[in-house]
């Protein structure tokens, strides 16, 4: 089973990249086409609905188009997302147990890629407004799971997301240290299962 981290990550770099239908859409994908490739540090804070602060973390983030994509929370817990171009690999250390999707279902699911694939059709499925630097992109389907992510620039460079659910908890990632990633750093985005770690395989593919 997932950890709530875990699902509040794999939610957010998922609906960050959306929607060809509001008026801020083609302004947002403008500031997009400019992170073909970012790593960085964050620093997260979950609060509930009542503004109690309830979870805080750390860890590393990085991304390349087409479809590469790297999460690892370190603090307080670890977790990993790696999407490797065709699969999702989500791994929890503490549990020894790792799910790997399809790329296009964990999309379906809860848009991981979404800041590495310009995908027209899963744009179309959001809202996106520009409040002072940030973008609010709300999704269309009101039984998604999550309610608001909100997308912040310095400039050019991503500086914070925070993703809000349905239940009112809000995530907020700061990022620091950004840059392209390096030719040293491309190995992120390459999964490699662990000994002993149990794989809970949830592709629709057919493996040879």
């Amino acid at each position: 089973m997932l950890r709530p981290i875990s699902i509040l990550a794999l939610s957010l770099p998922l609906v960050v990249v959306s929607s060809a239908m509001a008026d801020d859409s083609p302004s947002l994908k403008q500031k997009l086409e400019e992170l073909n490739s970012l790593h960085a540090e964050f620093s997260q804070t979950v609060t509930d609905i009542n503004g109690k602060v309830i979870q805080q973390g750390s860890g590393t983030f990085a991304l390349s188009v087409p479809n590469q994509f790297y999460w690892h929370l370190t603090s307080p817990d670890e977790s990993l997302i790696v999407a490797d171009g065709n699969d999702v690999w989500i791994y929890n250390p503490f549990a020894e147990e790792v799910s790997v999707l399809d790329l296009n279902q964990a999309i379906d699911a809860s848009p991981i890629a979404l800041l590495v694939h310009r995908d027209e059709k899963t744009w179309q499925q959001y809202s996106v407004t520009l409040e002072n630097t940030c973008y609010q992109i709300v999704p269309k389907d009101i039984d998604a799971g999550v309610a608001k992510v909100a997308v912040c620039f310095d400039d050019n460079s991503l500086s914070m997301m925070t993703l809000e659910d349905q239940q009112g908890n809000i995530s907020e990632f700061n990022l620091t240290e950004q840059g392209p990633v390096s030719d040293s750093q491309s190995s992120l985005f390459k999964f490699v299962v662990p000994e002993g770690v149990d794989i809970d395989d949830q592709r629709l593919k057919t493996i040879n």
